[in-house]
């Protein structure tokens, strides 16, 4: 991937809101959030269970479409995009990592990571996921080679390790080569030495060129990345630049 322009902001987040209704009153998950991210950055989201970060990065990602306020990334404003379009934003412009993998274990894992082929719109908008298109197969071959899992092309993902299912969603995030990897706990569910591991390899595709959002309430996730942005009670108390250093920037 080449890499990002940092002067470029790839998402712009202004005066959002977010309620859900509850027992006859409004429950506010957001309140008048604005940011924004620049292209090649490694933020971490965090804040307490309820303090508006999934909902946040829901947003941002197209998962959910009803809030007020403002959102754009890459330049396309959600509101204004059809649900096919922003269906289409989700297949090529993010790759998406949850904290449970949300893999299909009837598939072999090579198959888990062609999924966003099988679901690619008819025509691409950009010239790499059209290359990609080409040979599908050869892009996910290639990317659990990336991710160490190349011995692994043809099982099931229910005889994996936890760490190795991350890798195998990693690798499916990454199959058209998106801007943007938005992540939410995605070493929730790991032990700590494996949970390093995929820090390790998300430092490592950040300096890639790749931007990388993660959503946690960990503080390995938080000091692995170079800015974060705390939220309590739907709003953003604290959005600070990690002074300390980065390491382990090798590829993993």
């Amino acid at each position: 991937m080449s890499k990002a322009n940092l002067n470029e902001a790839l998402i712009v987040v202004n005066s959002v809101s977010k309620r859900y209704p509850n027992s006859g009153h409004d429950e506010w998950a957001l309140r008048q959030v604005s940011l924004s991210i620049q292209s090649g950055e490694m933020v971490a989201i965090r804040g307490t269970s309820g303090s508006g970060k999934t909902t946040l990065l829901n947003l941002i990602g197209g998962l959910d479409n009803s809030f007020d306020g403002q959102i754009s990334v890459r330049g396309k404003e959600r509101a204004s995009q059809t649900e096919r379009a922003r269906s289409w934003a989700r297949n090529q412009d993010i790759g998406f990592v949850f904290q449970h993998f949300s893999l299909l274990d009837h598939l072999t894992v090579l198959d888990n990571v062609l999924i966003p082929a099988t679901l690619a719109p008819p025509r691409l908008d950009r010239a790499r996921a059209q290359a990609i298109m080409q040979n599908p197969q050869r892009r996910a071959i290639e990317l659990l080679d990336r991710v160490g899992l190349s011995n692994k092309i043809a099982v099931s993902p229910n005889t994996l390790s936890g760490g190795q299912k991350q890798r195998v969603a990693i690798a499916r995030a990454l199959f058209f080569e998106p801007p943007l990897l938005l992540c939410d706990e995605p070493t929730g569910s790991l032990d700590t030495k494996t949970g390093q591991q995929i820090i390790e390899l998300f430092q490592a595709l950040n300096t890639e060129g790749y931007t990388v959002v993660m959503i946690t309430h960990e503080d390995r996730v938080s000091k692995a990345a170079r800015r974060v942005i705390e939220l309590e009670d739907g709003q953003v108390i604290k959005d600070d630049a990690n002074t300390k250093p980065i390491e382990n920037e090798a590829p993993a």
